[in-house]
């Protein structure tokens, strides 16, 4: 691995991650496909054409429906689903949060319920990097406990300190399993989540903690889970400066283009979330000014591309009206178009972020960006 910082322009950092599966231009938004695919009929050539530079799958989902060994035999998950650049994987850790109703936890692990049919599953760290090594990603993630944000001082405070023994754990199996002989990805990078809900001390002890593993980059866990955004910003602000500022520092889950925008602004330069796939499969689309919902009325003449200028799939050839009538006759493409163009927009936002960056215009471009966004309704 080589991550290369090209540019700062006061806390935001334009870099380049060069991996054993391509490089990379940060700050990046990770397309989501859970279950290594893109909710929405979009495949892996679509993503190419989009501008995708890093797919995300998720660990959990992934040994629960399909099974991590079958992907293994097939050669991993890169020829399992035909994308030759890098991969993240999720550890797992998040469904720890998400299903709570369905795991208990211990010093060994967790034990999960299947959402699918109720069998009992086990992850530990070791567990979660054994699947993980077995879908050959290019990123792991770090088994954790992902703790409610507002949760107890001493609940968070006993949490993040096994999440921290788990690290430890997770990077000793994953050096095991780069050793052997029938690994497929040898050169497989591991990273670390600092957690701690809304709680500053924990923040940076934990960030000071991890940051002294020197571990190949650094995510930000336990965000976007119940707490508002001006508490995310605080957390970010208090707990980035103890991150290394020569690794990837990665933003978990997160989320709205101001929300992107806002923790570039403080140091992020990896980002993941749903949103852009959920809300276009509900008809609702991304745009400079604000987001448009294609069910209402007032679109069904209007002649209009979603975006004006918009270089995506769907803008190049489709009226709003079409896309509406579309999603209300519930056709699929109506879906895939509105998920295209979403993920079209976060991409090229990204890309605009970078520039923005290199040309030490960032505060300017991020202020503006808001105000045009605001302005028309973002929610």
């Amino acid at each position: 691995m080589r991550y290369r910082i090209l540019a700062t322009d006061g806390r935001a950092k334009r870099a380049e991650l060069t991996t054993v599966h391509g490089t990379v231009q940060t700050p990046l938004f990770m397309n989501v496909g859970t279950v290594a695919a893109i909710k929405g009929a979009v495949s892996t050539d679509d993503l190419k054409a989009i501008g995708t530079q890093v797919e995300l799958s998720n660990t959990y989902h992934l040994h629960v429906r399909t099974g991590n060994k079958l992907i293994k035999a097939f050669g991993g998950l890169h020829k399992f689903m035909h994308w030759d650049r890098p991969i993240l994987t999720d550890s797992g850790g998040f469904q720890v949060f998400s299903l709570a109703g369905l795991r208990k936890i211990r010093e060994e692990g967790v034990t999960f319920q299947s959402h699918i049919d109720g069998h009992k599953i086990f992850m530990g760290p070791e567990e979660s990097m054994q699947i993980q090594s077995d879908l050959a990603s290019t990123i792991a993630m770090a088994f954790d406990e992902c703790p409610p944000s507002h949760a107890d001082y001493d609940y968070i405070r006993r949490s993040v300190d096994r999440t921290t023994r788990w690290l430890v754990r997770c990077r000793k199996e994953m050096e095991r399993l780069n050793s052997l002989p029938d690994t497929i990805n040898k050169e497989q990078l591991l990273f670390g989540i600092d957690q701690g809900g809304v709680v500053d001390a924990i923040r940076i002890e934990h960030a000071q903690e991890i940051a002294a593993m020197d571990l190949d980059g650094y995510a930000i866990g336990g965000l976007a889970v119940g707490e508002t955004h001006e508490e995310m910003y605080h957390i970010l602000d208090v707990t980035v400066p103890h991150l290394p500022q020569d690794k990837p520092t990665y933003l978990m889950g997160v989320g709205t283009p101001i929300n992107i925008l806002e923790a570039v602004d403080r140091g992020v330069d990896f980002f993941d979330c749903v949103y852009p796939t959920r809300n276009g499969r509900h008809g609702h689309a991304y745009t400079d000014h604000g987001r448009l919902n294609l069910f209402n009325q007032k679109y069904e003449l209007d002649p209009r591309p979603i975006q004006e200028g918009c270089g995506c799939p769907a803008c190049r050839s489709y009226s709003r009206a079409y896309i509406r009538h579309l999603l209300k006759a519930k056709e699929m493409l109506g879906m895939r178009l509105c998920v295209l163009h979403n993920l079209y927009f976060y991409n090229t936002m990204m890309e605009e972020i970078r520039c923005a960056i290199e040309e030490h215009r960032y505060k300017a471009y991020k202020e503006e960006k808001i105000k045009s966004i605001l302005a028309g309704g973002e929610m």
